[in-house]
């Protein structure tokens, strides 16, 4: 999966001189945490909610309440955002993409093309539209574990042994268990029930269990 895949394209950005009221106006209006800041179509910052928070009436208590007012309309963005952007390219894939976001610390990448800004990619994109499916979150069925199976031919009989009862398989991953050295394969199955699927597998000699969704 590219980075194109999961970013959201209907981005709202703001010039860098827009006043500080005015972009926490924006921010609470549509509901969104980061604030690309676009000068003439450059790329010169990034603005977040946490940055306005920073510097909201608390950093500001000295102040009567209409100097606040005056204050906050008065401070541009451009005096307070970030201007060292995170940057991808909306051919870079997912996992590259979430790793930079790691290392560099930051909640969400802006996607670039060229000079020009085409989307943003946050925490929760990459939980809802990669994390998610990958773990089949909302979606029916039941999900079982079969402990210590992580070779190709130990899943192999396992997935073939489903197949056989037609029962169908939405997703399936391997967990680390480094204190034990061990992966367990985890299955998400289409059916509620997976009584009929635990029972055939532990004929294989397999140890298996329920797993809470």
């Amino acid at each position: 999966m590219l980075v194109s895949d999961v970013m959201t394209t209907n981005i709202v950005s703001i010039p860098s001189n827009t006043s500080l009221a005015d972009a926490r106006r924006i921010i609470d209006a549509h509901h969104i945490r980061r604030l690309p800041v676009i000068d003439r179509g450059k790329l010169v910052g990034i603005l977040s909610k946490e940055d306005l928070d920073r510097t909201g009436p608390s950093q500001l208590s000295t102040f009567s309440v209409h100097e606040l007012g005056y204050l906050l309309n008065k401070i541009t963005v451009k005096e307070v955002m970030h201007r060292d952007v995170v940057t991808v390219s909306p051919d870079m894939t997912a996992e590259e993409a979430v790793t930079l976001a790691q290392t560099k610390k930051v909640g969400g990448l802006v996607v670039v093309e060229g000079e020009n800004v085409i989307g943003i990619c946050t925490t929760n994109d990459f939980f809802y539209r990669l994390l998610n499916p990958i773990l089949g979150i909302g979606l029916p069925g039941s999900r079982i574990v079969v402990r210590d199976c992580n070779t190709g031919p130990s899943i192999q009989k396992v997935v073939t042994a489903i197949n056989q009862l037609n029962i169908g398989i939405t997703n399936l991953f391997l967990i680390d268990l480094p204190d034990t050295k061990k992966h367990d394969l985890v299955i998400h199955l289409d059916v509620e029930d997976p009584s009929k699927v635990i029972a055939e597998l532990e004929k294989l000699g397999c140890q298996v269990g329920e797993r809470k969704r």
